[in-house]
């Protein structure tokens, strides 16, 4: 297997395509990255931002160059030496537009008789054999017409048209001059209502998002058909590794990563996995690892002050107004543990209950067609049970039979939660344990549809404490992580997935990097930010507490962003927290104070002063935190990612803002300036705006990875000594040492470095910094020299001569 030593992640769309990747490669080769990583790339739905919707597996995506394109960023990349990663999505296929998606189309056209019926998880009794579509605006069939549809797919068909949607007819239904509503009663699918996705959607699909139906990679001609264009990849030597997007949804992640590595030769595989805890990652399956979520994780929270979590948490429960007594009936307000705790169970349930009820009641109707639990139950029982587990399950999914410890778990925690239905979830996780039936698979599938949407998609905007914690893959009742247990994991890493990828961003994060980094220095002086946030919301709130407190945390974190994003992310995020508003139920008052809000950080002068009061007393702190996640993140175990565009400062929120166009001629002109000599400014806090000592630290970590990879096959902590011990963290990769400043406010009030040191190991030749080219001997090295100039350093053992 060929492992890539680091890379870097494109994201493609129609104004970004392969053509611009391939020209691209050279200065990313510049850059110092080893392989170019890839967004998906096979057909999608036309105008897709994103990727994840194909509609077509048999070929790349034309409006995002096509197999010419591919084959061009292939052999520019292999030319430089360089490999190629590519995102693929087994696990669902685009419906929006069902015209785009021959299997869909036929599907829908031919029923239970296409061929393609048993592609797809359709439940054909619950819709009395038809498949729903819940796509009216109500329930009324009236602008439903005959028309013949244009275009490539089925141009020519006479099909039914539902304003701007168009669906086929069955052969010989249309033929009598019936009317369209007539018609329509004679179809293998029935268009409803939207509202019933949620309770009565009979097809399994990617979480709670109708457009994308799930497909069954578990069946060997869905596999083959499906991949057969990957295969081509790797038989004609255009792509060298996968990035599997969620093989949480599938049937047997574990027998499709089998089958997967066999298609690809043994190729380097990574999967989208989020481990829970201390959850491992199945050690049998043939891959590398996961896209890193597990170690941004880790490299977040090791930047965070223990010391601001007494604060931070009085403040969350001031907001919350939670005065509720603890579990062991103290009188004392829960803590956030025990907050978290509750709210995701919360959400989860919510969630079960809610948009993903429809999953519920299916598994439901698989329980009843195994053979129905011991004693007679009413199914609306059944669904209760079904929903309580999924809301108590810890981790995303189990493997079963691996993994039965989880459901054993769920079992003990909705027992505690709910002693009046016992019996009946008893019977059901018994149901639900036997592996290789039906209702086991879909409980496994289902899930982890429950955790994302309950968690990262609603807990995360609720749990506002420090927000750069609710990060995708992290707990955020975990506050912060000390040194040593840093480096412990760093070491496990390293011993169990050493080729596994790590990263600090991605196109799913809640928030860039550089916004994390800065919000996470508020931890080292809370009483500044409780204050802050106090003057704020008596000049100007939405009424909801914790929102609030996301909203400006947020809003100067990414400092300065225009006012349309800023509105744009406000939006977003209060309808995903669904507790003052939400996507289906919106409150027009609640979102009119929220955008009153927005527009007062930009309008009211005593607000956008405060604003500013913040940001200067933390945005020195927070891009010392930056340069220091980097470079740990750089330089540690596992595979380094860089995302597009952040290797220059980028203060970005949650997609599509994440997404936005990057200035590649500004950072391929930085990176020459570099090249030629000069030096970022000493003070990066205050004249550094585009982030040049930023590309300084990637640019140099990257090339060193790559051409001296000797240097990085190993993981030695480096115990710092002295007064200002705590502020440092280092490491030894094997002659590449890591120096990193953690906590910089507290070390500004501790008056800097003063008697702190490192033992460097024995080199004759001492070491030499690649970032400023300072020599340093052997031995008992001064933090204060090393960190003179920047607050990281990388430094590289000289070889003898």
């Amino acid at each position: 297997m060929r492992i890539p030593r680091s890379t870097y992640r494109l994201q493609l769309t129609s104004e970004f395509t392969l053509w611009d990747a391939a020209r691209l490669v050279p200065y990313v080769k510049r850059l110092g990255a080893d392989w170019v990583y890839l967004s998906p790339i096979l057909q999608a739905e036309e105008g897709s931002q994103h990727g994840y919707d194909v509609t077509d597996h048999s070929r790349v995506d034309e409006s995002r160059g096509g197999p010419d394109a591919l084959r061009a960023l292939s052999e520019a990349a292999h030319d430089a030496g360089m490999g190629v990663l590519v995102d693929i999505v087994p696990n669902h296929v685009g419906v929006a537009t069902p015209s785009q998606n021959p299997w869909w189309w036929d599907l829908l056209k031919n029923g239970q008789g296409s061929r393609y019926a048993e592609a797809f998880d359709v439940d054909w009794e619950a819709g009395g054999g038809r498949l729903l579509l819940p796509v009216l605006g109500d329930d009324s069939l009236e602008a439903l017409t005959l028309e013949t549809l244009p275009g490539a797919q089925a141009g020519g068909e006479r099909v039914l048209a539902y304003y701007d949607n168009h669906y086929p007819i069955a052969p010989g239904t249309a033929d009598d001059g019936a009317d369209a509503q007539t018609v329509h009663s004679r179809q293998h699918y029935e268009l409803v209502n939207w509202r019933r996705e949620s309770t009565d959607l009979n097809y399994r699909r990617f979480f709670a998002v109708s457009t994308l139906a799930a497909v069954r990679v578990e069946e060997p001609w869905v596999f083959d058909e499906s991949h057969a264009e990957i295969a081509r990849w790797f038989r004609e030597g255009l792509v060298d590794g996968l990035r599997v997007d969620h093989p949480d949804g599938l049937a047997d992640p574990g027998g499709y990563i089998e089958r997967l590595s066999e298609l690809t030769g043994g190729a380097y595989i990574l999967i989208e996995k989020i481990l829970e805890g201390d959850e491992p990652l199945e050690p049998d399956w043939p891959s590398a690892g996961t896209t890193g979520y597990d170690a941004l994780a880790g490299i977040d929270r090791v930047f965070v002050d223990p010391a601001g979590e007494a604060g931070l948490d009085a403040l969350d429960r001031e907001l919350r107004g939670d005065t509720a007594q603890t579990e062991s009936g103290t009188g004392t307000a829960p803590t956030a543990a025990e907050a978290y705790a509750e709210l995701i169970h919360t959400t989860k349930r919510g969630i079960a209950d809610g948009i993903l009820q429809a999953e519920a009641r299916r598994l439901t109707r698989d329980i009843e067609r195994a053979g129905g639990l011991p004693t007679r139950t009413e199914s609306a029982a059944v669904t209760d049970a079904v929903a309580e587990l999924l809301t108590c399950f810890p981790v995303y999914r189990s493997y079963l039979p691996a993994g039965r410890e989880h459901l054993e778990h769920a079992l003990e925690s909705a027992l505690r939660h709910r002693p009046d239905i016992a019996p009946v979830l008893s019977e059901v996780a018994e149901v639900l344990g036997r592996t290789g039936t039906a209702p086991s698979a879909r409980f496994q599938q289902t899930s982890g549809m429950v955790m994302a949407k309950g968690v990262e998609d609603t807990a995360f905007y609720r749990f506002t404490r420090l927000t750069s914690l609710t990060e995708v893959g992290a707990d955020p009742d975990v506050f912060s992580l000390d040194v040593d247990a840093f480096h412990r994991v760093q070491q496990h890493r390293l011993a169990v997935l050493p080729g596994t990828m790590t990263t600090l961003s991605t196109h799913d994060t809640k928030r860039s990097e550089d916004t994390r980094a800065r919000i996470t220095a508020l931890a080292e002086d809370p009483a500044a930010w409780v204050a802050t946030l106090h003057e704020l919301r008596d000049l100007v709130s939405t009424g909801d507490g914790p929102f609030d407190n996301l909203l400006w945390q947020a809003i100067v974190g990414a400092w300065p962003l225009s006012r349309e994003r800023a509105h744009a992310y406000a939006e977003k995020a209060s309808r995903e927290a669904g507790d003052s508003t939400a996507w289906l139920d919106v409150n027009e008052a609640f979102e009119e104070r929220m955008h009153a809000a927005v527009d007062a950080a930009y309008d009211d002068q005593a607000v956008a002063g405060l604003v500013e009061r913040q940001l200067d007393a933390v945005i020195a702190a927070g891009r010392s935190n930056a340069l220091s996640a980097k470079l740990v993140q750089l330089t540690t175990t596992g595979v380094p990612d860089v995302y597009q565009g952040t290797e220059l400062w980028d203060h970005s929120l949650v997609d599509p803002d994440n997404r936005r166009p990057v200035d590649y001629g500004l950072r391929s002109e930085l990176l020459t300036a570099l090249d030629s000599g000069e030096s970022p400014s000493h003070e990066p806090a205050l004249t550094d705006d585009l982030g040049a000592l930023k590309l300084l630290v990637v640019a140099s970590a990257l090339r060193l990875r790559r051409d001296r990879p000797d240097l990085f096959d190993g993981y030695t902590p480096l115990e710092a000594r002295g007064s200002a011990a705590k502020h440092l963290v280092a490491f030894d990769r094997g002659g590449a040492v890591t120096l990193a400043t953690r906590l910089p406010l507290g070390l500004d009030r501790h008056g800097g470095w003063d008697d702190t040191t490192v033992e460097l190991h024995s080199a004759r030749n001492g070491y030499v910094d690649a970032l400023t080219g300072r020599l340093h001997p052997e031995g008992t090295l001064r933090i204060s020299d090393a960190l003179k100039t920047y607050p990281v350093a990388l430094l590289q053992r000289v070889e003898d001569r």
